[in-house]
């Protein structure tokens, strides 16, 4: 009779390595693993239209290739430009040997005040009357999301549509939208005169639905640089309060305009003398060179004090779960700038720098066009104001610029002033009267 084997239990730790070595041996290949990921049917997302031409730029081998597409200031050499003042602030700061700790949920209020001051005026009856709540935001785009946030959640009964310029700038659309809100158009820009179609923007916001929300950019509206007149401006004003819109001011480009910061606010302080409790989103990208700080604020005017905290506090809890915090760095800068007598007067000579440059590039590009031959009439660059200039140009003509000429902006015709130089400009005046005639 055989004697029976013993049996020796396995160690529960060798029992679950053959468990798993067994599992592995069965899995199908890596390949069929890879077909169930979960993220398999994810396609890929359009190129932003100025990622693409940057892209197309930087690709490009010839010497003379330009830019024209991207929103950045650049000197008379084509090279970004740190501001004399932000220098001297960010020198400072640095021997201050600040810590690097968290800002509060609302930015530093010291900044918020100031920043708040130089948009709505020293003299602002509402903020001295602390009837308007502000937060620190990370610059245009996150004061904006702010916003549409804010209304989404708090606006009474049905959310309101939101109403923006047809054209305006890409980000306001997806912004609103990816907060809730519906999106509309008003008319705006009248390709015919390459100016403010005033009639038609003041019959669509008549006829949207009482309560909308309009947004307006303040000045140097993006892409078109065609703005209204005060008169105009004041004429929205009363079609706006007549429906009870709601208002949202978009402030890219104060003092950046003009050269001029209290002209370039003329519009945001009109709608407020008159009595709308509008919502601001500020930037200081473009004004004080600070793109990559990602700097602004965002505020409501409110109808007391009271309101205004309880409004600000609900702004605090949007802000937390968005970002947190916002960046220091930046908010630093800004306020020493703002802070110093001597630094704020060094900022107004410095964007007026800036300002100044746009507008003879302009003069420039007027002149060169007529000298390279163009019998067209080209006096609607000049009457634009601020970075972009609508050129008129078609997506064909804009694409032949990029083709034979290596001269890159978007499809819409828009230039970035900013990318003119006494350099190039002939070079870009004569490109562009070559496709104006290879297409016509």
């Amino acid at each position: 009779r055989p004697r029976r084997r013993r049996h020796t239990p396995r160690p529960p730790m060798l029992s679950r390595i053959l468990a798993r070595t067994a599992r592995a041996a069965r899995a199908p290949p890596a390949a069929a693993s890879r077909q169930m990921s979960l993220w398999g049917h994810v396609e890929m997302g359009p190129k932003d239209p100025i990622i693409g031409v940057t892209e197309s730029f930087t690709a490009d081998t010839n010497p003379k290739k330009l830019n024209l597409g991207v929103g950045a200031y650049r000197d008379d050499n084509g090279k970004p430009w740190t501001l004399p003042c932000v220098k001297e602030a960010s020198e400072r700061i640095v021997k201050q040997d600040l810590n690097h700790e968290y800002a509060p949920i609302a930015g530093f209020k010291t900044f918020v005040d100031k920043g708040l001051k130089l948009a709505y005026g020293a003299e602002s009856k509402v903020l001295q009357s602390g009837s308007v709540a502000g937060i620190q935001a990370l610059s245009g785009t996150g004061s904006l999301r702010i916003c549409g946030e804010f209304v989404s959640k708090f606006a009474q009964g049905k959310k309101p549509d939101v109403y923006v310029p047809n054209p305006t700038w890409g980000n306001h659309i997806p912004i609103m939208q990816d907060s809730g809100l519906v999106v509309k158009k008003y008319r705006y820009y009248d390709s015919k005169t390459n100016g403010v179609d005033i009639a038609g923007m003041l019959e669509d916001i008549e006829e949207a639905p009482e309560g909308s929300v309009i947004l307006l950019h303040v000045c140097a509206h993006n892409p078109t640089g065609a703005d209204p007149s005060l008169a105009e401006w004041e004429d929205i004003s009363k079609v706006c309060k007549k429906k009870n819109h709601f208002i949202v001011m978009d402030s890219a480009y104060q003092g950046f305009a003009s050269g001029s910061p209290e002209a370039d606010a003329a519009s945001l302080r009109l709608f407020v003398e008159e009595g709308h409790q509008i919502a601001l989103c500020q930037s200081f990208a473009k004004n004080f060179g600070l793109y990559g700080h990602r700097i602004g604020t965002f505020s409501v005017v409110c109808d007391n004090p009271d309101e205004a905290k309880r409004v600000e506090s609900q702004l605090k809890i949007l802000a937390r779960p968005m970002y947190s915090n916002p960046p220091i760095q930046g908010a630093n800068i800004v306020n020493t700038i703002l802070d110093d007598p001597e630094l704020t007067n060094q900022w107004y000579v410095d964007v007026k720098t800036m300002a100044d440059r746009i507008i003879t590039m302009r003069q420039s590009l007027t002149d060169a066009l007529a000298s390279a031959g163009s019998t067209e009439d080209w006096s609607h660059i000049n009457k634009q104001i601020g970075m972009f200039c609508f050129s008129g140009l078609t997506a064909e003509q804009c694409d032949l610029l990029a083709e034979d000429h290596s001269v890159y902006l978007t499809r819409n015709g828009r230039i970035s002033m900013a990318g003119v130089t006494s350099n190039n400009v002939e070079y870009l005046a004569n490109a562009i009267v070559e496709v104006r005639k290879k297409s016509s």
